[in-house]
């Protein structure tokens, strides 16, 4: 299983613990991986994703999956997460095209 974030790219770190007679021995530190389905109000369906905990926090202060995405700079996201963004654009696009004819 991967431990990548699906839409931080959050990854594990690696560093040292430390004893008290200050010897290092290698560690990993984890991100808190969890597998999790996102309602997308765009898409009409839920987004199946593997993301941390504290990108998930992130996700309900932006106001949701779309809201998040549609936020984030392109650079900042991994293709898992582009690749949704570029499906909810293409559906947005596509409803306000329709708006705009029945005008």
């Amino acid at each position: 299983m991967s431990r990548t974030c699906q839409l931080t790219g959050k990854k594990p770190q690696s560093g040292h613990n430390v004893s008290h007679s200050n010897r290092k021995t290698n560690r990993r530190f984890l991100p808190n991986i969890q597998k999790i389905s996102l309602a997308s109000a765009a898409l009409g369906r839920d987004v199946s994703l593997k993301i941390s905990t504290r990108a998930l926090r992130t996700v309900v202060k932006k106001g949701g999956l779309d809201q998040f995405l549609l936020q984030t700079d392109d650079q900042k996201l991994p293709e898992e997460a582009l690749r949704v963004k570029r499906q909810i654009k293409r559906k947005l696009s596509s409803a306000n095209a329709k708006t705009a004819q029945a005008s």
